[in-house]
């Protein structure tokens, strides 16, 4: 059995590889189907890299977001406060996430309690209506 490997059977001919882009295959060479390397253009910078326009144009400045309910000292959401926390839920009925409404950590906690509470005596929506 040793004898037949190298020369009929299944094995593969042509270098090493097989797969299309691998080495020896139409791709050849070593970094795979997409070549890697220089691109021959310009090399561009990332996010925070200079424009070619040069000059100290002004930066896009975000404003921090803050917790509504730290700023207006409310300790406990009340779920039957529905125009409050309607503020916190989109069209489809979905809380918010933090990233978008700014609500700390312990604030975020007590919304989720909150609606989830409203939604169970049907004052929130489960989900928008089609």
């Amino acid at each position: 059995m040793a004898e037949n490997q190298g020369t009929t059977g299944g094995g593969q001919t042509g270098g090493g590889g097989g797969r299309p882009g691998g080495p020896g295959g139409p791709g050849g060479g070593d970094r795979g189907p997409r070549g890697g390397g220089d691109r021959g253009g310009p090399r561009r910078g990332g996010p925070g890299g200079r424009r070619e326009g040069g000059g100290g144009g002004r930066r896009f400045f975000r404003r921090r977001k803050v917790c509504k309910f730290c700023v207006e000292k409310i300790d406990f959401i009340d779920y039957k406060e529905v125009k409050l926390i309607g503020q916190f839920i989109n069209e489809r009925g979905k809380i918010l996430p933090r990233r978008v409404t700014g609500v700390c950590t312990p604030h975020q906690r007590g919304l989720k309690v909150a609606v989830k509470r409203a939604r169970n005596i049907a004052l929130l929506p489960f989900q928008a209506h089609n």
